[in-house]
């Protein structure tokens, strides 16, 4: 069943489907970092209320709960519509590891999406029906739930990256999960929750100051523009600076488990000890480099020994690239990592081994002998069982140039983020004396504000880019070294689903611009003041 099964789908159908959930993924990514930074920054303005009770940090938090909600529902429509396609689209993937991947969508589905929901009704309308107590309990129980669901679905994202806790069953031909804890306390799946959520702060931060800077500009509801951009900047300047610790975390995973997404990530063909990290090469960003050909990308500046660092916390680290993955290694230490062409082998032999054992067990003539070798066989080459649909070895490596400068994007704009959040800090409680002394923050020249609004978009850039590079850089692999993304679709038409790509475009992007407008709108409102 195996030796045929998944290889006559048209190439069409599975180009489509990545297509089209990549779509959702990135439509569905512009809303929920919003969601999570905004439920931290409106739960410490209600904080402020309930401890100050002071009416304006109350209108302060109902105005930014209103901004909250609109991002909110939106998260959720496209949320759904993202689960449902491994049903339609991923039928393949489904089914052989439907009983693990199951599980954190369950669970997230349960607990996280009804605790968000119960909660987010008592926010909004229970200003006059509980406690003042339990109604910030209620906000930050809203923030909570959502960070809970972001908790689980990137456990389940994080199992694709690094698929721990499982076991393969030769009799029903599935992946079953052995231990629930592994899957979900996974060391990949908490370093990508953490610098994942710490990610989406800045998100809301950015969106805070950009939105408190436009108040500023229009010299219009000065105080809550002011209180809102100390609250914003300080939320991004600590999510900004615990994004960067998370994000050296998650490169050591990477470069433990996803050696050839690092690899990608810096354009390095060759690797070895004491490997520097690449500042700045040119890297075509329109075609695959001619890796086996070139000792590294041309003009080339790096900062040395820094990549074996990041990815090993030592400064003399082994980093393999590209070529040493593909050819094989051995590192100072002794461990020999097979090359790529020998890893096809043992998949093919596993699926043939698969085939022969299920064959044998449903032979009667078989006294047992002839399954029990072929099973064996099978468990002895199961870790390269992927490899095994892998036609020729330089599909294993990734699309180099959107890796290499989505990283670079990410961080860079990462690090200007941080540098902005301390301008506004140094701004908001006042500028050092000989910097600005005759300016106050609210008095600026305009562009300083538009400055503020212009990184709204580029906070998302860094944040889509981030995501880039978690998912071309495992490709080809929809489960990392277990299945390949041909052999994990649905058999459907191409037509068919190009139709749907072109309708969910048509509907993410009229969702995208009605909720634009909404917030436009309720911002150029401006918050309600009680009497």
């Amino acid at each position: 069943m195996f030796n045929n099964l998944f290889l006559d789908i048209d190439a069409g159908t599975i180009n489509w489907s990545r297509a089209q959930f990549a779509l959702t993924a990135i439509y569905h990514w512009l809303f929920v970092p919003l969601t999570l930074g905004l439920a931290v920054i409106m739960g410490i303005m209600e904080t402020y209320y309930y401890r100050t009770k002071d009416q304006f940090w109350k209108d302060t938090a109902i105005f930014w709960q209103k901004l909250f909600g609109v991002n909110f529902a939106m998260g959720v429509a496209t949320g759904i519509i993202l689960e449902f396609e491994f049903g339609t689209n991923w039928s393949n993937y489904s089914w052989f590891v439907g009983d693990i991947f199951g599980a954190p969508l369950a669970v997230e589905g349960i607990v996280a999406f009804f605790m968000e929901s119960t909660f987010v009704a008592v926010m909004y309308f229970g200003w006059k029906k509980v406690s003042p107590g339990f109604h910030l309990a209620s906000t930050w129980l809203t923030g909570l739930g959502a960070t809970i669901s972001a908790w689980w679905i990137l456990v389940a994202n994080a199992w694709m990256q690094y698929p721990v806790g499982c076991e393969f069953n030769p009799d029903t031909m599935r992946n079953e999960m052995v231990s629930f804890f592994e899957v979900a306390l996974s060391p990949f799946a908490i370093s990508k929750f953490c610098h994942t959520v710490t990610s989406a702060w800045i998100i809301g931060a950015v969106f805070c100051v950009g939105v408190s800077c436009w108040y500023l500009m229009k010299k219009r509801d000065t105080k809550l523009a002011l209180e809102s951009m100390k609250i914003g900047a300080w939320v991004g300047l600590v999510g900004a600076l615990l994004a960067g610790a998370t994000g050296h975390k998650s490169a050591q995973d990477v470069a433990a488990v996803q050696p050839m997404k690092l690899a990608a990530m810096e354009a390095l063909y060759n690797g070895g000890t004491d490997v520097g990290l690449t500042a700045v090469a040119w890297v075509n960003p329109f075609v695959q480099p001619d890796y086996t050909n070139e000792e590294s990308a041309p003009l080339k500046i790096e900062m040395p020994y820094a990549l074996s660092f990041m990815a090993t916390n030592d400064f003399h680290g082994f980093v393999p690239g590209v070529n040493d993955i593909l050819n094989g290694y051995t590192t100072p230490d002794g461990k020999v990592e097979p090359s790529i062409d020998e890893k096809i082998e043992r998949g093919k032999k596993a699926i043939a081994a698969l085939a022969a054992y299920r064959q044998a067990k449903f032979n009667s003539s078989d006294d047992g002998t002839t399954a029990a070798y072929q099973l064996s066989v099978l468990k002895e080459n199961m870790p390269y069982f992927g490899y095994g649909y892998i036609r020729d070895k330089s599909e294993v490596v990734p699309f180099i140039p959107i890796n290499f400068w989505a990283f670079r994007i990410m961080v860079g704009f990462g690090c200007l983020i941080i540098l902005f959040f301390a301008v506004v800090l140094a701004g908001a409680y006042g500028f050092p004396k000989g910097l600005w002394q005759k300016r106050s923050i609210e008095n600026l020249p305009a562009w300083h504000y538009w400055v503020a609004i212009a990184l709204i978009p580029l906070a998302y850039i860094a944040s889509e880019s981030g995501w880039l590079v978690a998912e071309f850089g495992r490709q080809p692999w929809t489960i990392q070294d277990m299945l390949p993304t041909w052999a994990a679709v649905s058999d459907l038409q191409s037509s068919s689903v190009a139709i749907t790509f072109f309708l969910f475009l048509i509907l993410f992007s009229t969702m995208l611009a009605v909720e634009i407008n909404i917030l436009l709108k309720q911002i150029k409102k401006g918050p309600e003041y009680s009497e």
